[in-house]
């Protein structure tokens, strides 16, 4: 039996359909009921922020997959340290035999919000005696159909002032690689650097929604500090918005410009490309784009 974290999410949803049509036992944990009622599948409510409700997700499951939120505004530690750490423990003493955890490329120790965040619950783990498995996924195809984070007010697209590519990836790919791993013995202790099939800059991104949308969208590059300006601007607290700017200067200088042979590894067939993304989501990304223009 698998316990799926973060089942609603743009991974966990993803997994939770591809397991369901594989016929594989699972679990899925939500926070809320209804969401969880609409997955059409065995589902429990439980929070990472209640390890009680993690213990009893954990009943009778041999395999985790976990997976939260990303980093928050907050003093001191970033609570998903905390949220996993609790979870692996608790997925120690129910006796599950693997863990397969999301991460980020370039964890590292000391590495601003999400990078050190995932960094240090990557060493709980390693140290937790359980057999584990990371995932280390580039930018996600997925925020731009979001549009979380990915538009000016006008529609433009944001990205880093020097241009420089990033290999975005399907969330699709990171599920199924996970479901690789939940689902046999290959990858144990092992982390995996997925990415898609090219890096791509924001300019040939733009032009490629220009296509899908069917007006015209234009990268706009921001400097760190103009980042940073407009995140306080937002009312996030200035440390917040000064650890994003050091992460986006971390994109300018190519830190998720490479492309890896992952995803083809573990599933046996190439990431999935831009271009079939924007295929399948034509319409989320028109409702996202349209009003802005």
């Amino acid at each position: 039996m698998i316990l799926v974290t973060g089942a609603t999410g743009s991974i966990g949803g993803h997994l939770v359909r591809r397991l369901a049509n594989d016929g594989v036992p699972f679990r899925a944990m939500v926070r809320d009921e209804a969401r969880g009622a609409a997955l059409g599948v065995d589902f429990v409510v439980g929070d990472l922020d209640d390890p009680d409700s993690v213990a009893r997700a954990l009943d009778g499951v041999d395999r985790l997959f976990l997976n939260a939120g990303g980093a928050v505004p907050a003093d001191g530690e970033q609570p998903m340290v905390r949220q996993q750490r609790d979870a692996i423990d608790a997925a120690r003493r129910a006796g599950v035999g693997r863990i397969v955890k999301i991460s980020v490329w370039g964890a590292e120790e000391g590495g601003r919000l999400a990078v050190g965040a995932h960094w240090r619950i990557e060493q709980h783990l390693k140290a937790s005696g359980v057999e584990w498995s990371l995932l280390q996924p580039s930018g996600f195809m997925q925020n731009f159909a979001t549009g979380a984070g990915s538009f000016t007010a006008d529609g433009d697209l944001i990205g880093n002032h020097l241009d420089t590519p990033v290999s975005y990836i399907d969330a699709q790919d990171i599920a199924a690689c996970a479901a690789v791993l939940l689902t046999g013995s290959r990858g144990a202790g092992e982390t995996y650097v997925l990415t898609g099939p090219e890096a791509l800059t924001q300019t040939e991104i733009a032009a490629r929604l220009t296509t899908v949308v069917g007006t015209t969208v234009r990268h706009v590059g921001m400097p760190p500090a103009e980042m940073a300006a407009a995140l306080t601007a937002q009312g996030l607290p200035a440390r917040f918005a000064d650890d994003v700017a050091t992460l986006w200067a971390g994109i300018a200088d190519g830190a998720l410009a490479t492309t890896t042979d992952a995803v083809r590894e573990l599933t046996g067939r190439p990431p999935r490309t831009f271009d079939e993304f924007l295929a399948d989501h034509r319409d989320a990304l028109r409702a996202v784009l349209a009003p802005r223009h």
